[in-house]
C-alpha cells in the first residue's frame, strides 16, 4: 500500500510540473537593433512596395525590346457560301465554301531610332528603381533605429521615475517617523506625501508612453507587441576624425537620391530625343505567306502567296501634337535639372545639420555626466542631513529634483549621441552599408 501511494504522488508531482510548465507565461522573445533591422527589411510594406517598383520597371524593358523585335502573326478565315455558282461557260464563279489561312512577319521602325532610344530610357529607369529602393530602405530603417531609441528612452524615464518614487517614498517615510518624535513639522510630511503623489503620477505616464513606443516599434519592424530590446552596445563614433567638407562630398556621391536624379536628367534628355523622333518618317516592312483552298476549286485558282513589301509613312500635319509633345519634354527637363540643384543643397543642409547635432550631443554628454553625478553626490549629503536634522524637506526635494533631472537628461543624451552618429550616416548615405557590413 506505501508503495502505491508513492507511486501516485510521483505522478501527482509530474502532472503538475507539466501544467505549471504549459501555464506559466511565453518568455518575450528579445530583440537587437541588427534584429530589428533584419525583420524590417524582410517584412516591411513600404520596402515591398518598392521592391514591386522596380519589377515594374523591369517588366517595362521587356515591353521596350518588344517594340525592337519583329512581330510574327498568324491568320486564318473560312467562309461558307449558300451554293456555289458558276458562269455560262462552266467557269466557276462562288466556290461552295473557301479556306485560306497565312503567316505574317512585320516590322515598324522609326527613321529616328526613337525606339532605341526607348529601350535606352527603359533601362536608365530599372537603374533609377534601384536606387529609390536603396533610398526606400535606408530611410525606413532609420526610421526603426529611431523607434527603437525612443523605446530605450522610454524605458529609461519608467526606471527614472520608479527610482524617485522609491526615493520619495524612503523620504516620506522618514518624515512621518521625524514627525512622531516632534523633530519636524506636519508641513514637512505634507510636502513628502505630495511629491509622492507627483512622482507616481510620473510613473503612470512613463509606464503608458512607453507602450505606445512600443506599439510604433512593432508596426515599423512587423513584430508582436510582446518583446524586449537589448540594449546597444557603446561604439566608438563613426565620424570623430571627420570634417564637414568631406562628408558633404562623400553624401554627393553615396546618396541613392542623388544618384536617382542623376539618371532622371539623364532620362529626360533622353525623353526629349524619343519625342523629337515623331518628326521622323517611319518605316514599316512585312512578309506574308498565304494559302487558299476553295470547294469546288476554280480552274485558275491562285493557292499559295507569297510577298513582301516596305511602306513609308511621314505625318506632315498633327494639329500641333507633336510640338506640344516636345515643348513639355523641355520643360520636363528644365525641372529635372531644377529638382536635382535642389536636392544638393537639401543634403548638405542635411549633413550639416546632422554633423552639429553629433557635435553638440557629444558635448552635452560630457557636461551631463559631471552634472549626473555631482547631483548624486548633493542628493546622498543632502538625505543624511536630513536624518541629523541639519536640513529640511524642501532641501531633500530640490536635491531630489535636480537628481531626478540630471538623470533623465543624461539618459536621454546618451541614446541620442547614439542616434546623432545613425542620423549622419542617413545624411551621407552610408546607412544601409554600415548595417550590412556590420559596422
Amino acid at each position: 500500500m506505501i508503495k502505491l501511494r508513492l507511486i501516485s504522488l510521483g505522478h501527482v508531482l509530474t502532472l503538475l510540473a507539466v501544467l505549471l510548465t504549459f501555464n506559466s507565461p511565453a518568455t518575450a522573445q528579445e530583440y537587437s537593433l541588427d534584429d530589428l533591422y533584419r525583420i524590417a527589411l524582410e517584412r516591411a510594406e513600404r520596402i515591398k512596395i518598392s521592391e514591386e517598383d522596380l519589377y515594374i520597371t523591369e517588366r517595362g524593358k521587356d515591353k521596350a525590346l518588344a517594340v525592337l523585335l519583329p512581330r510574327l502573326s498568324a491568320f486564318g478565315d473560312y467562309t461558307r457560301y449558300s451554293d456555289d455558282k458558276t458562269s455560262d461557260s462552266g467557269f466557276i464563279i462562288q466556290p461552295e465554301d473557301s479556306t485560306s489561312w497565312g503567316l505574317r512577319l512585320d516590322q515598324t521602325l522609326s527613321l529616328s531610332g526613337r525606339e532605341v532610344t526607348a529601350f535606352k530610357i527603359s533601362k536608365e529607369n530599372i537603374e533609377k528603381s534601384r536606387y529609390d529602393l536603396y533610398a526606400a530602405k535606408e530611410e525606413y530603417l532609420f526610421g526603426v533605429s529611431s523607434a527603437y531609441y525612443d523605446i530605450l528612452k522610454a524605458q529609461k524615464a519608467v526606471e527614472i521615475a520608479r527610482a524617485n518614487v522609491e526615493r520619495l517614498t524612503t523620504h516620506r517615510d522618514a518624515a512621518a517617523i521625524r514627525l512622531k518624535v516632534g523633530e519636524v513639522t506636519k508641513t514637512a510630511l505634507l510636502r513628502a506625501e505630495a511629491e509622492l503623489s507627483g512622482a507616481q503620477s510620473e510613473l503612470v505616464k512613463a509606464k503608458n508612453s512607453l507602450k505606445s513606443a512600443k506599439a510604433v516599434l512593432a508596426r515599423l519592424a512587423g513584430i508582436s507587441e510582446d518583446y524586449e530590446l537589448k540594449y546597444p552596445a557603446v561604439e566608438t563614433e563613426t565620424f570623430k576624425d571627420r570634417s564637414l567638407v568631406s562628408l558633404k562630398e562623400e553624401a554627393m556621391v553615396e546618396r541613392s537620391e542623388v544618384r536617382s536624379l542623376d539618371i532622371q536628367r539623364k532620362t529626360a534628355e533622353d525623353q526629349v530625343r524619343y519625342v523629337r523622333g515623331a518628326y521622323w518618317p517611319t518605316v514599316s516592312i512585312e512578309g506574308v505567306y498565304s494559302r487558299k483552298e476553295d470547294s469546288p476549286a476554280p480552274a485558275f485558282l491562285l493557292e499559295e502567296t507569297a510577298y513582301g513589301g516596305i511602306r513609308l509613312n511621314f505625318p506632315f500635319f498633327e494639329g500641333g501634337l507633336r510640338r506640344a509633345e516636345v515643348k513639355e519634354a523641355e520643360a520636363r527637363q528644365r525641372q529635372s535639372e531644377l529638382i536635382y540643384e535642389d536636392l544638393k543643397k537639401t543634403i548638405n543642409i542635411e549633413v550639416e545639420n546632422a554633423y552639429l547635432d553629433l557635435l553638440t550631443q557629444r558635448e552635452i554628454l560630457k557636461s551631463l555626466e559631471d552634472q549626473f553625478a555631482f547631483a548624486g553626490d548633493n542628493y546622498n549629503a543632502t538625505s543624511r542631513q536630513f536624518e541629523f536634522g541639519l536640513a529640511n524637506s524642501i532641501d531633500v526635494m530640490d536635491a531630489n529634483t535636480l537628481l531626478v533631472t540630471s538623470e533623465r537628461q543624461l539618459a536621454e543624451a546618451r541614446l541620442n549621441y547614439q542616434l546623432a552618429d545613425l542620423r549622419l550616416k542617413r545624411a551621407t548615405g552610408t546607412l544601409l552599408t554600415s548595417i550590412v557590413s556590420g559596422q
